[in-house]
């Protein structure tokens, strides 16, 4: 087997030296579905491999704690990839020759292996072999129709094809089982990066996951004509949106006797010469400018240390646009304020337009309700904002926008 999947190698690297470029449209379509039959088949070959490694228990006798965890080293995979191809090649090789065959044949992929091969586990337990072995005929053939998401969902359905007479019984067992999977690999994992961000990785199950759409969608739509940011930059700033409003609702259980809150430290001094970074309470930095963007709708507790960083006098909180103030904010901007924003105002900070450390009051003059992305682009662009004459915010555009630098306003919160 070596020699000839050295030849394969050879054959691909051979073609991978190859311009793709210079191919016409006919042979390049051909050449990517070869491709592609290539990659199943080798897959195919991979889990027959590992199989036989694991059946043998090489990667424990070399030292590793796991199969996985010697793939993991061996292939520089993750621990979850290299498990999943574990427990694929287990099941493919204990009771589903016909999906194996299936996937060295190139009729299916191997993401529709898995979504086969847990279809047919479930109707073998079910419905017996019989049923499961014609549930495979079924599957591998809607495979070539559907791709793995779509081939799950009709998959809960198979016995309605190859059994109806026990199809509602264990339709349900079937959806338990998946309800089983999905509490089984469920997780969220947050790791902290060397520069102090955060990485977010997970799977959640279905009714999580149906919870965060719901919660999360809404707050993703561009914010406007000028609104530059990718879908995952929106997908970012939408979960900050989605903390915020969690924090604001006072609903969360106290943590450490305190309210769930974010603390920044920083001078005073530096806040008003923008010249200090803050510091989290996790030990992390800002920089001046986020710093800044922070106090405009955030509670500010004065703080007086000793010599040696002791805390000395903690005063009281000051100029947080709040209660009576906030609601006549909201009557008056119904939203967002930033021009061709449609964020309602449950989604917005109060900021404002004097900043408060370089001396500018606690006032409705001096308020604009903004949503956390105009909020964060207004702290870092040229645009400006100011009252006009009748009282209503407007945006003057920075110069390489809009030479004539014509004042702006929202026109999606006008009333009627």
């Amino acid at each position: 087997m070596v020699e000839e999947l050295t030849q394969a190698e050879g054959a691909v690297t051979a073609c991978a030296d190859t311009a793709a470029w210079a191919l016409p449209e006919d042979e390049l379509v051909a050449a990517l579905d070869a491709a592609h039959r290539l990659e199943q088949r080798l897959a195919a070959v991979k889990l027959s491999l590992i199989r036989e490694l694991d059946g043998r228990g090489i990667p424990t006798a070399q030292g590793a704690s796991s199969t996985a965890v010697w793939l993991r080293e061996r292939l520089r995979l993750t621990v979850p990839t290299a498990r999943r191809l574990v427990d694929l090649a287990a099941a493919l090789d204990t009771g589903n020759p016909g999906v194996r065959q299936a996937l060295a044949d190139a009729d299916i992929t191997l993401d529709q292996a898995r979504v086969i091969t847990d279809t047919v586990d479930t109707v073998r337990s079910t419905a017996g072999a019989a049923v499961a072995d014609k549930a495979v005929g079924v599957l591998v053939e809607w495979a070539g129709q559907f791709d793995p998401t779509l081939l799950r969902k009709l998959s809960l359905r198979i016995l309605d094809h190859v059994a109806p007479e026990v199809a509602d019984a264990a339709a349900k067992t079937a959806l338990e089982a998946e309800a089983r999977r999905a509490a089984r690999d469920r997780h969220v994992t947050l790791s902290t990066l060397t520069d102090g961000r955060l990485r977010l990785t997970g799977i959640l199950d279905t009714e999580t996951a149906g919870l965060l759409r719901a919660a999360i969608d809404p707050l993703t739509a561009p914010s406007g004509p000028d609104d530059h940011r990718s879908p995952g930059q929106r997908r970012h700033d939408a979960f900050a949106d989605l903390c915020r409003l969690t924090l604001r609702t006072g609903e969360l259980p106290e943590h450490g006797g305190e309210v769930a809150q974010l603390v920044v430290t920083t001078s005073f001094d530096g806040l008003v010469g923008q010249l200090d970074a803050g510091t989290l309470d996790t030990g992390l930095g800002l920089t001046p400018a986020t710093v800044r963007r922070l106090a405009c709708d955030a509670a500010v507790l004065p703080a007086v240390l000793g010599g040696a960083g002791q805390v000395l006098d903690v005063g009281r909180q000051r100029r947080l646009i709040t209660g009576a103030l906030r609601r006549a904010l909201v009557l008056r901007d119904r939203g967002c304020a930033f021009p061709g924003c449609d964020r309602p105002p449950r989604w917005c900070d109060a900021h404002h337009i004097h900043h408060w450390a370089d001396g500018g009051d606690t006032s409705l003059a001096n308020a604009v309700l903004l949503c956390g992305h105009h909020h964060r682009h207004i702290h870092h662009s040229d645009w400006t904002v100011r009252l006009a004459g009748d009282g209503r915010p407007e945006f003057t555009p920075p110069a390489w926008l809009d030479p004539d630098q014509l004042p702006r306003r929202n026109q999606y919160h006008r009333r009627t």
